[in-house]
């Protein structure tokens, strides 16, 4: 490979050109987030000078606030529009304003209506900055739908591992990167990636004139046994000189960012891998969470369930709730409750129906317009309303809220060693399958789905999980 000389003067030009030009946007949304965060911090601390009438609070908070969210990183280019690390940080940031504030009590002012303030002042802050901060993610995705804003990415690797890249890139809708070409490895295998609408501009050697003719902000590698130490660190010069970003995929996939953590040995920095969060230790609060809002949600939608109970007995003949095997956590069988949406023999019919499976890719049985569904089934299963009874086996400790999807025995006993790790968690009533396209998805899929909650599970993803599982019931996409 080599690289065009590029004077020193040069490279400043360029970098500062492209940087400004790609930036822009980026120094946009920081400017306005920093005025959400002091308008709503200056509005949690008028609501506190109106209870209590002290104008210090009103004084100190905002520029308080923006210390704490600025000492956490919040406004991190790394943390912004994607994924719930920017929630965390604003969250570690309200957690400690207090103990600044406890210093800043003890250090200098002694202020004790100050200190009282501000510790009361942190919770509305905190509710009004995350709830901004949202609103403007909805913007900026907007945006990105539009393809503005985003940046256009040159992917360096070999075909299969491009596709695969791209599949996953796909798979997580609006994002920032715009795939706009590639530099294959092996371009003799370029018509794999031809085929998903993405043009091959040449391999290894024309990354320099790639770059500067397309004018890519990112160039993103991938690993391959011709990316040696040598050639990457000359493809980063490269990118260097055009003013683009420099990004390298690792070789493991469906690996959440929080578990990657670089740690230099001897002045190497080696990629860790954290394992995952399966001790009962680290799941207590997932435990007793999905417990406290499944008894709290039964007492809630105790009408409903009875309006749904009545409307199932007086539909058709046959109990109101359907009984059914189950395979939960570390192989555990139990018994799952769900209101009867077919016919009290469907099961004889199953053999006559099994040429129409929807899924025949995988283990499960799915198929649209089943006869053997009621009228009444239709209806529960378009919107997930026949799943409520499994409210009972969450607070039993059977279920989760969220999980995979708990499979049939049957399935069980054909799960190859990879798969069966889906069974080191508890199932749920919601999961990754749910709001990805329930029975529409194939098998591979779901698994894929499965095994990446189960690799990566956090609170964060459960409670972003459940927050899309509302929208996902609505649109019915997948239920039959």
């Amino acid at each position: 490979m080599t690289i065009e000389p590029v004077t020193h003067e040069r490279y400043v030009a360029r970098h500062r050109t492209l940087g400004v030009r790609r930036r822009r946007w980026e120094r946009k949304y920081r400017v306005v987030l920093l005025v959400a965060d002091a308008v709503a911090a200056a509005v949690a601390a008028f609501v506190i000078h109106g209870a209590y009438g002290r104008w210090s609070v009103a004084l100190a908070m905002p520029p308080a606030w923006i210390v704490a969210m600025c000492a956490y990183r919040a406004y991190d280019r790394s943390a912004l529009g994607l994924g719930t690390e920017e929630y965390r940080r604003v969250l570690r940031g309200a957690v400690a304003l207090p103990a600044m504030a406890a210093c800043a009590y003890w250090w200098f002012a002694h202020d004790h209506e100050l200190f009282h303030d501000m510790m009361i002042a942190v919770l509305p802050a905190a509710v009004l900055c995350l709830a901004c901060r949202f609103v403007l993610r909805i913007r900026l995705h907007r945006r990105w739908s539009r393809d503005r804003d985003r940046s256009s990415a040159l992917l360096v690797g070999p075909s299969h591992s491009v596709v695969e890249l791209v599949a996953a890139l796909r798979r997580g809708g609006t994002q920032e990167l715009q795939v706009t070409g590639v530099c294959l490895t092996d371009p003799v295998n370029s018509a794999a990636v031809s085929s998903l609408g993405i043009p091959v501009r040449g391999g290894l050697d024309d990354v320099p004139a790639v770059i500067h003719t397309t004018g890519s902000n990112t160039v993103l590698v991938l690993p391959a046994a011709e990316i040696d130490s040598t050639v990457l660190r000359r493809l980063s010069w490269i990118a260097a000189a055009e003013g683009a970003d420099f990004l390298l995929a690792p070789v493991v996939a469906d690996i959440a960012a929080a578990r990657l953590v670089t740690r230099p040995y001897n002045a190497v920095p080696l990629l860790h891998l954290r394992a995952p969060a399966l001790s009962k230790t680290r799941r207590l609060p997932k435990e007793v969470l999905d417990r406290v809002v499944a008894g709290s949600l039964l007492l809630l939608l105790a009408p409903l369930l009875a309006v749904v109970a009545l409307r199932v007995r007086l539909d058709s003949p046959g109990p109101v709730l359907f009984r059914q095997l189950r395979v939960g956590r570390n192989g555990n069988q139990f018994t799952m409750f769900k209101f009867r949406t077919m016919r009290e023999d469907a099961e004889d019919y199953r053999e006559e129906l099994a040429h129409l499976n929807e899924n025949s890719d995988g283990l499960l049985f799915k198929m649209k317009e089943d006869p053997r569904i009621t009228r009444a089934g239709s209806t529960l299963r378009r919107y997930s309303l026949d799943e409520l009874p499994q409210l009972i086996n969450v607070l039993n400790g059977d279920m989760s809220l969220v999980g995979p999807r708990p499979p049939l025995p049957e399935e069980v006993s054909a799960y190859t060693s990879e798969v069966r790790r889906r069974l080191l968690v508890k199932p749920g009533l919601t999961g990754l399958w749910q709001v990805s396209g329930r029975s529409d998805l194939p098998w591979d899929e779901a698994v894929r789905l499965d095994l990446g909650y189960v690799e990566n599970w956090s609170m964060g993803m459960d409670v972003a999980i459940l927050l899309r599982t509302a929208p996902a019931v609505m649109r019915g996409t997948g239920a039959y």
